[in-house]
C-alpha cells in the first residue's frame, strides 16, 4: 500500500494512518486550498494514538477500498492528531458537543471549505447497524446535499458557526465561599457510597474533585468530604482500573466498580492521580496512600521515561489487535507461572470475574480475568496483613515477568509539554512529602529537557516533541502547567532559578495569551492560527483547564513575591469565570480550588536558615507532611550573602535566623506571628483556626 500525505508527519496518530487508502491531509493550507478549487466540502477526523475506537474506525473504514474511495471522491480529508493540535480539537469539540449534546475521540466533523461544521459525530461505523448510520450510506447522502441542497448546508453551518464563537463569559460576579458549599453538596449527592466516585458508568477518575473536597475537608471539617475521596481512592486502587500487576491506572472504568477498565494509560491520569494520593497521605498520614502514590511513580519513571529526561504521552488499550489482552489472566496461566500455594493465595486475594459474570460490562474473553483486589481478604489478614502484603509482591514480580514478555501495546512516545509539567509538579511535591530526592532529580531532568528542546530561542514553550524535533506554539494549558511544575520545583529544591523560569514564563502568559477585554487567558497565543474562532477554556474535564491552574499560580507567585500587580491579575481571572462556575461549579472544582486559595486563610511562612542541618530539616519535615494547600513556602539561606531570594522576594530581607537556629516566619491571613525556632509552634501557627 503506498503512502498518503501523512508519511512525512511527527505525529504517531497520523502515522497510524500513512498507508491508508484514504487521500488524507495533514491540517493546513494545502488541504483547504484543494477543497476551494475543487469546491469539496472537508472530513476532518481527530483522534489519538492510543484511541481504541480510533484504531477500530481506522480498520473498518479508513483502511478499506470502498470507504476510502467514496471518501477521496466527496471530500478533501484531513486527520488531526487531537494531542498534537488540542487548539483545533476543542473548538470542533465545542460543535460536536453543540449538535449532538456528547462528544469524544474518534471525533468527526463535516465542514466548509472555509471551516464550518455543518455535520458532526464520534464514531461512525462502516455500514449502518443498531440505529447508527455507516459511512457507506452517510457518504452518497452529504454529496447530494452538497451539490443539491447547498443553501441548506451554509446556513446550517453558519449557525453552527455563531454559536461556537459565542464567548464564554458572562457576567462577573464576586464569589464567596457560599459557592465552595455548594459544590460539595452536589458532589456529595452524585457521590456513589457503594464504590465511590460520582454518577454512574462509565466512571473516570477526575482528580480535581478529590483536590477541591481535600480542601473543604480541610476549610470546614466535613468529615464526609475526606470519607467520599477515601473510598474512591481506595476503591480505585484495588479496582481493575488500576494495574495491579505493572501499576498505573487506566484512563476509565465502564463499569460502577472500578473493575473493567478501558484499558490505555494516560500519563496525565498518572500525574493527577499520583498528586491526590500525595495529598489524601498528607490528610490523613496512612502510610498506604504513600505506597500508592509511589507505585504510579513506579511505572512512570520504568515504562514512560525517555531516556533523555521527558515523559512519553500513553501506552494503548489494544495488543495484537484486542483491547486489554496485555492485562488479561487465566487460572491455567496463574498455576503455570506460580507453585500451588502461590496460586491458591493470589486467587483467593484477588477477585477474578470471567465470561458470563462480566455482563453489562466490557467484553472479557471467556476464561479470562482482570486481577482486582478482593477487599475481605485485606479484613480478614487481621494481624498477619504485612506478611501477606510480602508474599504478595513476591507473586506480582513473578507474573510481572512473565507479562513482560507478551507482546505489549503500542506507546505513544510523543513527549507534550503541557502533560509534561503535570508530572514534574506530581514529583516534585512527592520529593517534598516523602523525602524523596530520586523523585526531584527525576522532576528536574525533565524540566531541563522541556527548556532545552522545547522552547524557542525567544524563549517560548513548543508543544510537542518527537522524533528529535519541538514543534506547535505552546498553548495556555503548556504554559499553566510547567509554571506549577516550576513552583513545586522550587519548594522541593529552594533553588531560585525555578522560580526566576516561572516569572519568565508567566510573563509570556499574560503578554500572549492574556485577554485584557474580558480577562482569564485564550487557548492559544494571539499570533497562532486562528482555528474558526479563539478558544478560551476553563471547564475541568479528563485534565483541569489551563486558567484553572493559572488562577492558583498566579496566587502563588504574588505571595511568593509579594507582588501585588501578581495578586491582582489573579483577581482579574477569577473574576473572568465566575459566571459559568456560579452556574454550575462541580464543572470547575479546579478553579474551586483557587478560589478556596484566594477566599483564604492562605499563610505564608519563611524559614532562614542553612540547607543541609538538621533543624532546618525538621521545620521543613512538619511543612511537607501535613496537608496545607492553601500555603507558600519561601528558603532564606543563611549561606549565602545576600541570599538569592532576596532578590526575587524582597520581603524577606529582614527575616534571619534567631538564636543560632532555623527560624520559621508564619503569616496567616494577612496576620503575621512572632518568629519562632520550634516546629510545633510554627505547625501550631499555621493550624489555628
Amino acid at each position: 500500500m503506498p503512502h498518503n500525505r501523512l508519511q512525512n508527519e511527527k505525529s504517531p496518530y497520523l502515522l497510524q494512518h500513512a498507508r491508508n487508502p484514504v487521500d488524507w491531509y495533514p491540517w493546513g493550507e494545502e488541504a483547504f486550498v484543494k477543497a476551494q478549487l475543487e469546491d469539496k466540502p472537508v472530513f476532518l477526523s481527530i483522534g489519538y494514538s492510543t484511541c481504541h475506537w480510533c484504531h477500530v474506525m481506522k480498520r473498518e473504514s479508513f483502511e478499506d477500498e470502498e470507504v476510502a474511495g467514496l471518501l477521496n471522491e466527496t471530500f478533501v480529508n484531513i486527520k488531526v492528531d487531537r494531542e498534537e493540535r488540542p487548539d483545533i480539537d476543542v473548538v470542533y469539540m465545542k460543535a460536536c458537543q453543540l449538535m449532538t449534546q456528547s462528544g469524544g475521540w474518534p471525533l468527526t466533523i463535516m465542514m466548509t471549505p472555509d471551516k464550518r461544521p455543518f455535520f458532526a459525530a464520534t464514531y461512525i461505523p462502516k455500514e449502518t447497524k443498531y440505529g447508527r448510520v455507516g459511512l457507506l450510506e452517510m457518504i452518497p447522502t452529504v454529496k447530494s446535499l452538497w451539490q443539491m441542497k447547498r443553501s441548506d448546508v451554509l446556513s446550517t453551518a453558519s449557525e453552527i458557526t455563531q454559536l461556537v464563537q459565542q464567548p464564554t463569559i458572562g457576567n462577573t460576579k464576586d464569589l464567596g465561599e457560599e459557592i465552595l458549599h455548594r459544590a460539595y453538596r452536589s458532589l456529595s449527592t452524585s457521590f456513589d457510597r457503594t464504590f465511590g466516585g460520582f454518577g454512574q458508568a462509565p466512571k473516570f477518575p477526575s482528580p480535581h474533585n478529590f483536590f477541591f473536597l481535600l480542601r473543604y475537608w480541610r476549610r470546614t471539617g466535613e468529615v464526609e468530604a475526606l470519607r467520599m475521596v477515601e473510598d474512591t481512592l481506595q476503591n480505585m486502587r484495588y479496582g481493575g482500573i488500576f494495574d495491579q500487576i505493572g501499576f498505573g491506572f487506566h484512563r476509565y472504568s465502564t463499569d460502577t466498580r472500578w473493575i473493567v477498565p478501558h484499558f490505555e494509560k494516560m500519563l496525565y491520569d498518572q500525574a493527577l492521580m499520583a498528586m491526590a494520593f500525595i495529598e489524601l497521605y498528607q490528610a490523613t498520614g496512612k502510610n498506604k496512600y504513600e505506597i500508592s502514590a509511589r507505585e504510579i511513580f513506579t511505572y512512570v519513571l520504568r515504562d514512560m521515561t525517555d531516556d533523555h529526561g521527558g515523559f512519553y504521552c500513553a501506552e494503548d488499550a489494544d495488543s495484537e489487535g484486542v483491547e486489554g489482552k496485555f492485562y488479561l489472566w487465566t487460572e491455567k496461566e496463574i498455576h503455570n507461572v506460580l507453585t500451588q500455594n502461590e496460586a491458591d493465595l493470589f486467587l483467593s486475594y484477588y477477585r477474578h470475574d470471567s465470561g458470563t459474570s462480566m455482563q453489562g460490562m466490557q467484553e472479557i474473553p471467556d476464561g479470562y480475568f482482570i486481577p482486582y483486589i478482593n477487599p475481605s481478604s485485606i479484613d480478614d489478614a487481621g494481624d498477619s496483613l504485612m506478611e501477606l502484603f510480602g508474599k504478595m509482591e513476591g507473586i506480582r514480580k513473578k507474573l510481572f515477568a512473565v507479562r513482560e514478555k507478551r507482546v505489549r501495546p503500542h506507546k505513544d512516545d510523543k513527549i507534550l509539554t503541557d502533560w509534561n509539567g503535570l508530572m514534574i509538579a506530581a514529583l516534585a511535591r512527592g520529593a517534598q512529602v516523602f523525602d524523596e530526592p530520586t523523585y526531584s532529580d527525576t522532576a528536574l531532568r525533565a524540566m531541563n529537557f522541556i527548556i532545552q528542546s522545547l522552547q524557542t530561542k525567544e524563549g517560548r514553550l513548543l508543544h510537542r516533541f518527537w522524533d528529535g524535533e519541538g514543534s506547535i506554539p505552546g498553548n495556555v494549558d503548556d504554559y499553566s502547567f510547567i509554571v506549577w511544575g516550576l513552583l513545586e520545583l522550587y519548594e522541593a529544591t529552594f533553588d531560585t532559578k525555578h522560580l526566576l523560569k516561572a516569572l519568565e514564563y508567566q510573563s509570556h502568559l499574560f503578554a500572549y495569551f492574556g485577554d485584557d477585554q474580558n480577562g482569564g487567558f485564550f487557548f492559544t497565543p494571539a499570533d497562532a492560527e486562528e482555528v474558526l474562532t479563539r478558544p478560551k477554556e476553563l471547564h475541568d474535564g479528563a485534565i483541569p483547564s489551563g486558567n484553572s491552574i493559572a488562577l492558583i499560580n498566579t496566587l502563588r507567585l504574588s505571595r511568593l513575591t509579594g507582588d501585588a500587580e501578581m495578586g491582582k491579575r489573579a483577581h482579574e481571572i477569577y473574576r473572568a469565570f465566575s459566571a459559568p462556575t456560579d452556574a454550575m461549579p462541580t464543572a470547575y472544582t479546579q478553579f474551586l480550588c483557587g478560589l478556596d486559595f484566594a477566599i483564604g486563610p492562605a499563610s505564608e511562612v519563611i524559614i532562614a536558615g542553612h540547607e543541609n542541618k538538621e533543624d532546618t530539616w525538621l521545620m521543613l519535615r512538619g511543612l511537607r507532611k501535613s496537608f496545607l494547600p492553601n500555603k507558600i513556602v519561601v528558603f532564606r539561606s543563611e549561606s549565602s550573602t545576600p541570599p538569592d531570594i532576596e532578590t526575587i522576594a524582597p520581603f524577606v530581607q529582614s527575616h534571619s535566623i534567631r538564636n543560632g537556629q532555623a527560624t520559621a516566619y508564619v503569616c496567616s491571613n494577612f496576620t503575621c506571628s512572632l518568629p519562632t525556632n520550634d516546629p510545633k509552634k510554627m505547625m501550631e501557627l499555621l493550624n489555628k483556626k
